[in-house]
């Protein structure tokens, strides 16, 4: 069903200025006007089938509609885990730290995974999520530098230390929610945040996840472990026919999920909510 047929939900408007405490709550747009929320229960079934518990948050640009299972659950906050490598990208490539050209060399050390264990690009970085080579990136940006540029970008609520800066957005008390992590994603798309249009340019492309003919999906993946709880992410948006639909999805397992699954499940959860809201076939 799409979404300009589901008129028998119940919609709530909400304004949406742009300063920051508007900004935790939901996406704000740069002409004021109000946002629509939209309980679309269609993504709580793609949950429950999944035996995942959690919320999947899309946000229509051109309709300036959010849809959402659950509205609750898009106001808690969670470690972002591997999705901070987007604006750790960002930082790394404003500050001179890291460019395209950049190579994270391996140092022959046995890594979490076997994709890791090779001198790695930074696009190579991103996509295969090497936590070593982004805890180097955090290094070298240092705490005061990475605490200014995340103030710049407005990016959740960060605890940035000098003793925890190579994994702070990997444990500890760091924290963003769903609705933070649309707004981010869309502040950044409609280049609204404080960057350069070259690096703008670079993280579209290093940020494209897949293609198909009349689609394409950006984005990143991230998982959290904390107090044995585990939290999965997807953020990004996906571009059709001159449109776009930004997404923040955030899982946790129930008892009956096999958890063999979750590094796939997270991306594949998103693409199903973009297909029942009939965007994609």
């Amino acid at each position: 069903m799409g979404v300009k047929l589901i008129n028998f939900l119940f919609i709530l408007l909400l304004l949406s200025g742009c300063n920051p405490s508007n900004r935790q709550n939901q996406p704000s747009t740069s002409s004021g006007e109000a946002n629509n929320r939209v309980e679309f229960h269609a993504f709580q079934q793609l949950l429950d089938g999944a035996s995942v518990k959690g919320a999947i948050l899309v946000y229509n640009a051109r309709e300036e509609t959010l849809l959402s299972n659950d509205f609750s659950w898009c106001q808690q906050g969670h470690l972002p885990a591997s999705t901070f490598k987007i604006p750790n990208t960002i930082i790394a490539l404003e500050t001179g730290v890291a460019n395209e050209q950049t190579l994270f060399p391996w140092d022959g050390q046995e890594r979490a995974l076997d994709a890791w264990e090779q001198d790695l690009n930074l696009r190579e970085a991103f996509h295969f999520s090497c936590v070593p080579c982004y805890q180097e990136i955090a290094r070298k940006v240092g705490s005061e530098q990475m605490k200014l540029w995340l103030d710049k970008l407005s990016y959740g609520t960060m605890d940035v230390r000098h003793e925890n800066i190579d994994r702070f957005w990997l444990e500890g008390n760091s924290k963003i929610n769903p609705f933070q992590q649309v707004d981010f994603l869309r502040r950044f798309y409609f280049k609204e945040l404080p960057i350069t249009d070259q690096t703008h340019h670079l993280m579209k492309q290093i940020m494209v996840i897949e293609s198909q003919n009349d689609w394409t999906l950006s984005g990143k993946t991230g998982w959290s472990i904390r107090e044995g709880h585990n939290t999965g992410w997807f953020v990004g948006y996906l571009e059709k026919g001159g449109e776009v639909y930004f997404i923040a999805t955030c899982i946790q397992p129930t008892e009956a999920f096999n958890m063999d699954m979750f590094n796939i499940i997270r991306r594949q959860i998103s693409l199903e909510a973009f297909r029942v809201m009939e965007v994609i076939q």
